[in-house]
């Protein structure tokens, strides 16, 4: 594979960082350094902030709508064209898995990523007619317009980055918003290739979408304490988010914020077992680096032996190791850092008194890469450590219940809220249950709600707002009553 796109992106520019610095990009299956990137600093940033500022006051982005569709499409076109180039680019710098790249790391969100929110430009309602109002005597002819928020800063996460990049961007681009996109650093060249594409293939004005990485995590806050940015839409961890909300209150920034999960999969006593129940191991695709991943299993205790033997079973046969390998479902996880927490969340459950039926530990086939065996805990107590906190990696933790007023309990006694599922033979039932629990989405017997159509997000801690879907397209709007008098 040849070395991705060390540039940033700012002010229409294909740039280095001002200082010239670089950072290693680390392929996570191997700890080799894949190439350099720009290591911006707060100068950078500020810089790109400035000129997102700019394209947004100046410009007629934030009002041609027939520019802003067209932009959409060419996006979308450039990407198509180096699709397999940007396969073989996440396969190396995320660890993911090629299988996964056709779904939902590359090739699902490309199809309508783009091409829902260019559509939705020219259907969406900008303006709506209220009936005329006499408040106060006064005959006046009323109105609604929704407008773009501004400068958004788009702050993107390293485990799915380009599905949460372009989910993101599409829309925020598509409503008239200027943007500055800060990657993880363990995951730039899908962003800086982003941005070449951008300043090489589309007509988005200069300044409208900037780009910039950085090794530092600080760099990225620039965005949440500048007075220029209007909104902060962030995808990561809990604590980030609520860091952000805390930083970003002295200029009353608007937020969207999609945070982490630990979400319950519960399979009802009149599920089928063996078809249902081995499912559950899907908890090690991406070696569990996902969200929405259904960590918890809920097993009745009237077949919970059974439950567990299926279980054991079918995470034993998980394939993983080498993501380039068509045949494996789980890679490495992200960085040496993600490693030892996710080791450290292993132990934890040990000494919580959670039985250990499986993995636990590095595989010995794989001293080098940040490899994590599938990992099975039973017997586990819903109080426990393992079982509130979201450890992303391949652990899957599997907790008795009495019935189905008891799984309801278990499956919200968390601090998050973002997705899960509910098994059983009688949908009925199955969709009575799902009604209850207190999620932002929820699969019923294996449906999928995912599409750029499809809003996505959670309750609780699991944050604010939604990612896609018409309530994402407008969280990037705001909001004018405008009125006429008429004699």
């Amino acid at each position: 594979m040849s070395v991705g796109e060390v540039r940033m992106l700012i002010d229409g520019e294909l740039v280095e960082a001002e200082s010239g610095k670089r950072f290693d990009n680390i392929n996570p299956a191997t700890e080799e350094v894949l190439g350099p990137v720009a290591d911006a600093s707060a100068t950078d940033m500020k810089r790109a902030i400035a000129a997102a500022r700019r394209a947004f006051d100046e410009t007629d982005w934030s009002a041609n709508r027939s520019l802003r569709k067209r932009c959409l499409e060419q996006l979308h076109e450039a990407i198509d064209a180096e699709r397999e180039e940007l396969r073989e680019e996440l396969i190396a710098e995320v660890g993911a898995p090629r299988m996964l790249t056709y779904g939902p790391q590359l090739d699902m969100p490309l199809a309508d990523a783009l091409l829902w929110p260019a559509k939705m430009i020219e259907e969406f309602a900008w303006d709506r007619d209220l009936p005329n109002g006499a408040a106060m005597g006064f005959n006046s002819q009323r109105s609604v317009w929704k407008e773009p928020v501004g400068v958004v800063g788009s702050i993107v996460p390293w485990n799915y980055p380009f599905e949460v990049t372009i989910n993101k961007i599409a829309q925020v681009l598509a409503t008239g918003n200027t943007t500055v996109l800060k990657p993880a650093p363990d995951t730039p060249w899908n962003a800086t290739r982003l941005g070449r594409l951008v300043a090489e293939k589309t007509d988005i004005p200069a300044g409208v979408f900037n780009v910039v990485t950085s090794s530092d995590h600080l760099v990225g806050e620039e965005l949440t304490l500048s007075p220029l940015v209007d909104m902060i839409s962030f995808t990561g961890s809990t604590v980030t988010g609520k860091r952000i909300m805390e930083k970003g209150a002295a200029t009353l920034k608007r937020v969207f914020l999609e945070l982490g999960g630990k979400s319950a999969m519960v399979v009802l006593d009149d599920a089928d077992f063996p078809t249902v129940v081995p499912s559950g191991s899907m908890v090690c695709m991406h070696a569990g680096q996902g969200c929405a991943m259904q960590t918890r299993m809920l097993l009745p205790r009237s077949r919970y032996d059974e439950g567990v033997e299926l279980i054991t079973q079918a995470m034993s046969m998980v394939p993983y190791g080498d993501p380039s390998d068509p045949n494996v479902m789980m890679g490495p996880v992200i960085s040496a850092k993600q490693h030892g927490r996710v080791l450290g969340y292993i132990e934890k459950g040990q000494e919580e008194g959670a039985k250990l039926v499986l993995g636990g530990g590095r595989p010995a086939a794989f001293p080098k890469g940040y490899f994590v065996e599938p990992t099975l805990f039973v017997d586990v107590d819903n109080s426990m450590t393992i079982a509130q906190e979201e450890i992303f990696g391949p652990v899957l933790c599997v907790i008795p219940y009495e019935d189905d007023e008891d799984a309801v309990r278990i499956a919200n006694d968390s601090g998050y809220g973002l997705s899960g599922g509910v098994f059983s033979s009688d949908e009925a039932r199955a969709t009575a249950i799902a009604r209850r629990v207190r999620t932002g989405s929820i699969g019923i017997n294996g449906g999928m709600w995912y599409g750029a159509d499809s809003p996505y997000g959670g309750y609780k801690s699991s944050g604010i707002g939604r990612q896609n879907g018409t309530e994402g397209f407008e969280q990037y709007l705001e909001t004018k009553a405008v009125a006429w008098l008429r004699p």
